[in-house]
């Protein structure tokens, strides 16, 4: 298999995903947040929640849709570009992704109807019962997939037999040694990236100084929820770091260390790397900051270099390294903005602070980027393995020609394009047009047409 044939089946693979991600980042943690807000106004029945609900609604359908169609594109890339790779992994990865759509999928589908159309048609607890399955399907649709790329992160409970990977413990095949830090630290993710984007709606509201009951009750909400779960999700982080990629995938921390030797006590800012030759060309070092990541104060601890890895098995330090800098500077970003409004909020300024507001919208996207930098740097750190240690990546490529590869990754580009253009209008479409005054007015249901006595 030539290196031209993985690149492009990757980087086909890569635009996918990558496109699919975008929408359970927002939508999972869009599906909790309608089924908190419908509680609350069931529970207070402030006009304001159902106005909330409805609103945000609108948006969550479009998303789930476009997650759907998105989604179903890469099972059948598993089949057409990487069937060496389907067929050795076939027998753990097929019953999993089996169990997401049982389990998971079957949930969503079932209830979201009910969800989006049943108001003013069924009982509002009819509703809430409804939508509250809906946040639950895309929970467990969001374990199961954790489970099958933790999976091929750190494989367990198998045997291999003729060429196949067989189950032998399905325990140790879903509760694989990165799945209990994965797992948490993706669902954090998703439901920090919908609370990024709910901030930033709200906010472009208060700097327009439109719909001001709306816009403050739903950024106080998701202010207080990203003050609650960054901090949560800042040291679940140090515990995948330290839990899963460095005892099981020494190379991945190399790389996204961005050192080449073992012997940088500091903790790189800024690395352009020349994989060719096995240094780096630039590298902007904070001094002993390394070392007090790796919970040594002392300063004299070193983190490792690539250079201890096989140049074989090296994975590639440019998306490795900057992915998890994307995720990493954008956490921080995010924290010193919920700090700020934290200081803000308690100085009784938190809806009057334009400039605030604006800083806001700007960083609507930022959760979205930080799990897309998080996925590159999980999969190009696992490299050269799709399967870690087992199976490479070049020896699960199918043996397509190089034209039909090249035509499917330009046609993919050119519709996604489009299907992500039409998303963006949509969502500044509803945005530009805000809540409906109709939101905020509860839907009686008809009343009982009366059935006719029957007679003999």
């Amino acid at each position: 298999m030539s290196d031209t044939m993985v690149d492009l089946s990757r980087w086909q693979f890569a635009l996918t995903i990558a496109f699919h991600m975008t929408f359970p980042a927002i939508t999972v943690g869009l599906a909790i947040f309608l089924a908190f807000v419908y509680g609350a106004y069931l529970r207070t029945r402030k006009p304001v929640y159902l106005q909330i609900f409805r609103f945000w609604k609108r948006i969550f359908a479009v998303g789930f849709a476009l997650g759907v169609v998105a989604g179903t594109v890469i099972t059948f890339e598993f089949g057409l570009n990487w069937g060496p790779f389907a067929s050795a992994t076939g027998p753990v990865i097929g019953p999993i992704i089996g169990m997401e759509v049982v389990t998971a999928f079957f949930v969503e589908a079932g209830f979201i109807g009910v969800m989006l159309y049943g108001d003013g048609r069924v009982k509002e607890r009819t509703v809430f019962l409804a939508t509250v399955l809906v946040a639950i399907g895309t929970v467990l649709s969001t374990t199961w997939i954790i489970a099958a790329n933790s999976w091929l992160q750190t494989p367990a409970g198998y045997k291999i037999v003729d060429g196949q990977f067989q189950p032998s413990d399905w325990w140790q095949v879903v509760f694989n040694p990165s799945f209990g830090w994965r797992f948490p630290h993706m669902l954090l993710g998703v439901l920090i990236s919908a609370a990024w984007m709910i901030t930033g709606i709200s906010a472009y509201y208060l700097a327009r100084g439109r719909e001001q009951a709306f816009a403050r009750r739903t950024l106080s909400l998701a202010l207080g929820v990203l003050a609650v779960l960054l901090p949560f999700q800042l040291d679940v982080g140090d515990h995948v770091a330290g839990s899963y990629v460095g005892p099981h995938q020494l190379s991945k921390l190399e790389a996204l260390e961005g050192n080449w030797d073992s012997t940088n006590t500091g903790y790189n800012l800024f690395v352009i790397p020349d994989m060719k030759n096995g240094r780096d060309k630039v590298k902007v070092t904070v001094p002993k900051v390394g070392s007090w990541i790796a919970k040594d104060l002392s300063g004299n601890t070193p983190t490792p270099g690539l250079a201890s890895t096989p140049k074989d098995e090296r994975p590639n330090m440019w998306p490795t390294f900057w992915g998890f800098r994307v995720m990493f500077y954008g956490s921080m970003l995010m924290f010193a903005a919920v700090l700020t409004g934290l200081v803000l909020r308690l100085r009784r300024r938190l809806y009057s602070t334009t400039w605030f507001h604006r800083f806001l919208v700007w960083l609507t996207p930022i959760g979205v980027l930080a799990i897309i930098g998080g996925w590159v740097t999980a999969e190009t750190g696992r490299q050269p393995w799709v399967v870690y240690g087992q199976l490479r990546t070049a020896d699960g490529v199918s043996h397509l020609s190089t034209g039909a590869v090249v035509f499917s990754v330009v046609g993919f580009v050119l519709i996604y394009l489009i299907l992500a253009l039409t998303w963006v209008a949509y969502v500044v479409r509803q945005v530009r047009r805000g809540p409906l005054p109709s939101d905020l007015e509860p839907t009686l249901l008809p009343p009982a047409e009366p059935v006719a006595e029957m007679g003999v």
